[in-house]
């Protein structure tokens, strides 16, 4: 009988803590800094979200760039999520590399900056 009750508060306190939706906190940047010419990695990073339905997609000069790799959806102790995608890229001088994010509905992008 203690095991059910202890379970059914349980339940109870995990239930009643729902958290608040929040927007993405996301950066944009390269493993390594950005040289014109040089082989690197586009990485996108997304945190401190909720719900967890998010949508992210690299893009080159506006368009999506084929290739890229997502990480599993994780959450952090408050239940709000993190998520992260990347792919390898060689930046050349007067592309545009950017990261969009939609998130509840709304969609913001976000430049990746040579950070040289």
């Amino acid at each position: 009988m203690k095991t059910i009750l202890c379970v059914a508060v349980l339940l109870f306190a995990v239930g009643s803590v729902e958290p608040k939706e929040a927007p993405p906190k996301v950066q944009v940047y390269s493993r390594t800094p950005g040289e014109y010419g040089k082989g690197n990695t586009l990485i996108c990073h997304a945190s401190q979200f909720h719900p967890p339905e998010i949508k992210i997609e690299l893009l080159k000069n506006g368009d999506p760039i084929t290739g890229t790799r997502q990480t599993d959806l994780a959450f952090e102790e408050n239940w709000h999520y993190h998520l992260t995608q990347h792919v390898p890229f060689t930046p050349a001088q007067g592309d545009a590399y950017t990261c969009r994010v939609t998130h509840m509905g709304k969609t913001r992008v976000y430049e990746w900056e040579r950070d040289v």
